[in-house]
Formats: C-alpha cells, structure tokens, sequence
C-alpha cells in the first residue's frame, strides 16, 4: 500500500510530493490517468485544490471503497460536489475583511503539532491565502482550526462510521501554506505520514 498524490494541473508537482516520490514514499497519478486499480493499491489519498470534481465523482465508487476499508484523504480546496455521504459543499466568506481571516486552532491534530496556526494566516503580509470559507462539518467530524471569530471549521477530520478517515481543508494546499515560518515542507511530510497511518486519524 502506498500514498497516492492525484496530480490535476500541468507543469511539475510541488516540490514536496516529488521528493517523496522520488524516495517511493509517494506515487504521483495524474488525474486524467487515474484508474480503479490506482485506488485499491493506496493506503491513502491527497487532493489538490486543483482536482477536476465533476470528473472525480466517476471515481467516487473507487474512493468509497478506499475508505471503507480504512483508508484516509486527505482534500485540499472547496468541496463542491457531493463525493460521499455526509459531505456537503463550500460556504464562503461574506464580505471578508482582514479579522475574519484569524486562524484558531480548535483541536490539537498531529498535523499542525508545535504549529503556530496564527503564522500561517499571511504570505508575504497578504492574508486570506489559507483559505477564505469552510467545507460543513459532516456528523461527528472533529474541527481542528476555525476561520474568523465564528471559528468556521476551515480544517476539520472526521473519521467515518462506515470507516476510513478524511482530513478537510478548505483552501489553498496546505503544504503549500508556509507563512511567515516556512513550515510548508513539514506540512507536506505530515500530510504523508497521515496518509500513510503514521499520524493519529
């Protein structure tokens, strides 16, 4: 079993993922190759804000599978189609302004562990990056960092009842989410090792 990246946009995948390919920690599938086969063979799965959702939903059958039998996703952008039971689509922001993009961590995830989630709030002094709404928590998901002073679920983990487990964020890819720290690189490997079963669901 292996953790698959689904690579939806053209050019090179980020660097993270590659050099964890490059170690065969990571199989890199391009969405527009992506087979049934590609899910059996994974123990996990990340998406990008890039991913092609209403070509997706032809794999969601392969997903439900994937998860059913433990698996884990781990889904970066706004979910705008309906892939599974109990997920439902992206609530923006209304008339942002800069205090509804403050990050509170809600729930201590081993992916953002000794992780200042206010320090990835801005890139290059610019906020709003991380993400500008929320993906609804499904019943009995967990709310890991909270958007604005609502504390909108912008993150969120759910381990599902039929099994499995996915990890939400409704933005930007977080590996990608470096802020003013630089943590982008150790966010990738988390990400994998979550992916992979490493991490606590």
């Amino acid at each position: 079993m292996t953790v698959i990246l689904i690579h939806s946009h053209f050019g090179a995948p980020p660097a993270g993922y590659a050099a964890a390919a490059s170690t065969g920690r990571v199989a890199i599938v391009r969405e527009r190759d992506l087979v049934a086969s590609d899910f059996g063979a994974a123990s996990g799965l990340i998406t990008t804000t890039h991913l092609d959702q209403v070509g997706f939903l032809a794999h969601a059958d392969a997903l439900t599978t994937l998860l059913d039998r433990g698996g884990r996703w781990f889904f970066n952008g706004h979910m705008l189609r309906n892939f599974l039971c109990g997920l439902s689509r992206y609530v923006p922001l209304t008339a942002p302004k800069r205090a509804d993009y403050v990050l509170t961590r809600l729930y201590e995830h081993p992916i953002f562990a000794d992780i200042d989630q206010s320090s990835l709030e801005e890139n290059n002094g610019v906020a709003g990056f991380y993400g500008r709404g929320h993906n609804p928590l499904p019943p009995g998901a967990i709310p890991v960092n909270g958007i604005g002073a609502e504390l909108r679920p912008i993150d969120w983990a759910w381990s599902r009842p039929e099994g499995g487990h996915i990890f939400s964020h409704a933005g930007n890819d977080v590996g990608g989410m470096g802020g003013q720290t630089g943590n982008g690189p150790l966010l990738t490997q988390r990400i994998i090792a979550w992916c992979a079963g490493e991490l606590a669901p």
